[in-house]
């Protein structure tokens, strides 16, 4: 599964991007929060990915910081939502406004979202609701991550480790190698932490 890419920005639009890794174009589906905040064409860029698989395709939806894909995550996970739908749903609100309305049942908000009735801002916040609290906790701390920090521990929410226990596996992981350290040496440090609980 893809779960990071970091290459040169070759074209971007409201609806996706397409990123050069290693001479490779990948296109990713994205909302636009994460499109707003896109470098300019021919500058590098990182998104964290959620891998899509079809039966005749696989599609990747990217990410500019950590919480949008942990929010996406959780909104596929409530029925009757599939990736479209949560990507259009974080380009019609930021990840702390969705998250706010969800906790204090906002149904008024969530329908303003284009293709959110009624019914579906109901069952967002009644499957929501207590997912929401664990995702504010594990998310605050990560909101000004530094680059590295945030590669590791969206790698590893894609093993399925939660961001918060990848938070704090990371830093024991920086004191124990050094604070100058590069990506796969940190992860498999922090993965060997993470494996010990």
């Amino acid at each position: 599964m893809i779960a990071l890419l970091s290459g040169r920005l070759i074209r971007k639009s409201t609806e996706s991007v397409i990123i050069d890794v290693g001479g490779v174009g990948y296109e990713c589906v994205i909302p636009l929060s994460t499109f707003y905040k896109l470098p300019e064409v021919s500058h590098p860029v990182t998104l964290n990915v959620y891998t899509q698989l079809k039966e005749d395709a696989i599609q990747l939806f990217g990410f500019i910081t950590p919480d949008e894909l942990e929010a996406f995550r959780l909104l596929i996970g409530t029925s009757g939502v599939g990736p479209r739908l949560a990507r259009n749903i974080l380009s019609g609100i930021g990840v702390g406004e969705l998250i706010s309305a969800i906790s204090t049942g906002d149904k008024a908000r969530l329908t303003a979202i284009p293709g959110i009735g009624a019914k579906s801002a109901e069952r967002l916040i009644l499957e929501l609701k207590d997912k929401v609290k664990g995702f504010i906790t594990a998310v605050a701390p990560l909101e000004r991550p530094d680059a590295l920090a945030s590669d590791v521990i969206s790698a590893l929410a894609n093993l399925g480790y939660k961001n918060a226990d990848s938070g704090e596996a990371v830093k024991k992981a920086r004191s124990i190698i050094g604070a100058d350290c590069e990506f796969e040496p940190l992860f498999k440090e922090t993965l060997r932490l993470l494996s010990k609980k």
